[in-house]
């Protein structure tokens, strides 16, 4: 399973391409932060980053997008922009027919490093282990969409064998009822 990971932010996004299954070790396909100017009004801001992310679409061929899910906080206008900037790669996934998948920051945390009150050093210092990176990735947006998308492959992946084993037993049962 690939995987694209995705730290929204309007001014910084972070992008990390995983690939991997449950049980077996995960690798780093590619990592980077799309940034846009301050100077640029939203909508600008906004296509760049749908721009990059098509770019990111096309050439990694993710199975599967993970987006860091948007939850209040007191900075209002910040969050907007957070917003705003989530629903970009959640659209561009749509149009590909490709599943989307929300993560708070507390279920990658925990995920990742087993505390879902883990700081973002613990995070980076995690992420770095778990793909065997030679040299932590930076800065943190880059960090946290490789979190993101190491999240997906291994609660996507465990999710989808539960699903696969209901999905199995209701068959078993509808047989046997027949």
């Amino acid at each position: 399973m690939r995987v694209l990971g995705v730290d929204p932010g309007l001014t910084r996004c972070g992008l990390g391409i995983v690939e991997g299954d449950l049980g077996k070790p995960l690798r780093m396909v590619a990592v980077g932060v799309v940034r846009t100017p301050t100077t640029d009004e939203p909508h600008l801001r906004l296509a760049a980053l749908a721009r990059e992310i098509d770019v990111w679409l096309a050439r990694y061929e993710p199975d599967a997008v993970a987006v860091e899910r948007v939850f209040a906080k007191a900075n209002i206008k910040g969050i907007m922009g957070t917003a705003q900037a989530s629903a970009v790669p959640m659209l561009a996934a749509a149009r590909l027919g490709l599943p989307v998948s929300t993560h708070t920051p507390t279920e990658v945390k925990a995920a990742v490093t087993g505390s879902g009150r883990a700081d973002k050093a613990q995070v980076t210092t995690m992420v770095t282990r778990i793909l065997r990176l030679t040299s932590r990735p930076t800065p943190a947006d880059a960090a946290d969409a490789l979190a993101l998308a190491i999240c997906q492959v291994w609660r996507g992946g465990a999710q989808n064998r539960l699903q696969d084993a209901v999905a199995v037993q209701r068959a078993r049962r509808a047989k046997v009822a027949r």
